[in-house]
């Protein structure tokens, strides 16, 4: 398809992104980007490109992602429990400024031919063109008009973003315990000397803090949409004065949040198409929006170029991306659960949380983790097993250690002896439905979390399992089929489970 008119709603990074990808395809196309902010009035701090984000860039745009590989900044990741640190390498990761970020996207878009037009707000039904793109973020109004079947699930747990002005070493994941209860920080550093400072906590300690309050008082005085919570930030810079070295932080538009995923039944409608956060969220501690729009533009492009007509185009689009976006959109709810019951966990040694981190969505398994970090998994299994772990096949090792459980041993991980059956089967562990499951646990002499094959359901009886091990102390076993041994691995490493009961069952 050769359109001759394009205009995209939004001037993000998925807009902006796209305008140039479809100037380049068709350079006779007229493509319009609207953007109803300014060119210098971004929202955010830093944005994070991963590896596998600047391979899909690297093959759809060489020089665009040139300029922000070198605007950006390399870094590593690291755990940060009170004094302990675990590090992860991931020298691929590089973090840039959302002004260097659009500052680039923008001067590439025009380079290619690109009109850009700042400070109006459009609808798609009022613009002459022959395909619309709507990049019009979260709140999309495109969306919220038209016949796309969206929807709106928001998270428990609330965040808020802000910054520093300083760069951290790596990115760094570090709780504090307050007299309220836990925050953590998502911290990572960006160009410019500067770092994003993400913090996010439970409900319950957000009100004991009192930040409902201070919330609703914002609300009620009207204060401005662009200000920011100024006492959460006084209060937060307190809490975090060890991570931010004195430094002060920076907010933009800061308030607290709940996370919203938004999903929807389709992504067109007529000749119009949702692109980025506008069609899909993801929770922000396994994906980046920026990351799924830019990579959403890059096929939304190569289907115009390969279809006949726009419908065609749009269902190639849908059918390419689509599953992409609900694996990563499950990987990041798996997270947001685990990040909103983080307080749980504190308890770990940091090695043995960093592997509790990494393998949370079923993402990261235990061997491939240890390639590419051994020596934070070398500690995690010392300190798991009581010795460390020689080399070679390291399920089997962690298969058989002892356990003592109070004054009863276990000659290894998959002596299950007989428990009480706990069936689970539903998708929130931390939901009403779980919270009756563990009280069915408590006061049992032990329980055997039991439930479908298939390994979603698998992992989330881990995550059920870690309830009831963490709130009622009592022996838990997990079952589950065999050739799931890696997850369950995972799981007694996490400190998820006790024991498992290995079965041979079709997955």
């Amino acid at each position: 398809m050769q359109p001759r008119r394009v205009a995209v709603l939004g001037g993000g990074p998925g807009g902006l992104y796209a305008a140039r990808l479809l100037k380049l395809a068709n350079p006779a196309c007229e493509v319009r980007v609207y953007e109803q902010g300014y060119p210098d009035a971004t929202f955010g701090f830093g944005v994070g490109l991963a590896g596998g984000t600047q391979r899909k860039l690297e093959a759809a745009d060489p020089d665009t992602l040139h300029d922000l590989a070198v605007t950006g900044l390399r870094h590593d990741m690291t755990m940060r429990v009170g004094d302990a640190v675990a590090r992860v390498h991931n020298s691929r990761l590089i973090g840039v400024a959302r002004t260097d970020l659009l500052a680039v996207l923008q001067r590439h878009a025009e380079k290619a031919g690109v009109e850009l037009e700042f400070g109006v707000r459009r609808t798609a039904d009022e613009l002459d063109a022959d395909l619309v793109v709507a990049a019009d973020g979260v709140s999309s109004a495109t969306r919220e008009s038209g016949a796309f079947g969206g929807r709106v699930e928001v998270g428990k747990g609330l965040y808020l973003w802000c910054g520093t002005e300083f760069a951290l070493e790596d990115a760094m994941f570090a709780p504090v315990e307050t007299e309220y209860g836990v925050f953590v920080t998502h911290a990572y550093p960006y160009s410019g000397g500067r770092s994003t400072f993400l913090i996010e906590t439970d409900e319950e300690t957000w009100r004991r803090a009192g930040f409902d309050a201070t919330t609703a008082a914002l609300e009620t005085a009207g204060t401005p949409f662009d200000a920011s919570d100024e006492t959460s930030l006084r209060f937060l810079e307190q809490v975090f004065a060890q991570q931010l070295r004195g430094h002060p932080l920076i907010g933009n538009r800061t308030r607290w949040l709940r996370f919203r995923t938004v999903r929807c039944d389709r992504w067109a409608d007529g000749n119009t198409v949702l692109l980025g956060d506008a069609a899909h969220t993801a929770h922000f501690s396994i994906g980046s929006g920026t990351k799924l729009a830019m990579e959403d533009a890059i096929a939304l492009v190569d289907a115009l170029r390969e279809a006949p007509d726009a419908t065609t185009a749009f269902a190639r689009y849908e059918g390419v991306r689509r599953p992409a976006v609900e694996r990563l959109q499950e990987l990041a709810r798996r997270s947001q659960l685990w990040w909103e019951s983080f307080p749980s966990r504190t308890g770990l040694p940091v090695e043995r949380l960093m592997v509790a981190y990494m393998s949370r969505a079923g993402n990261v398994l235990l061997d491939r983790f240890a390639q590419t970090s051994p020596d934070v998994v070398e500690a995690a299994l010392r300190q798991f097993g009581g010795e460390p772990a020689p080399e070679g096949e390291l399920a089997d090792w962690v298969l058989d250690r002892q356990l003592v459980h109070g004054d009863r041993t276990f000659p290894d991980r998959t002596a299950v002896p007989e428990l009480e059956r706990l069936e689970v089967d539903l998708r929130d562990p931390w939901s009403p439905e779980g919270d009756a499951l563990v009280a069915r646990a408590r006061g049992t002499g032990g329980v055997l979390v039991t439930g479908p094959a298939a390994r979603p359901a698998l992992l989330t009886r881990l995550d059920l399992a870690e309830r009831v091990r963490l709130e009622t102390g009592v022996l838990t076993a997990v079952e589950g089929a065999a050739a799931l041994r890696d997850d369950l691995v995972a799981g007694l490493v996490s400190g998820r489970t006790d024991l498992v009961a290995l079965i041979e069952e079709p997955v």
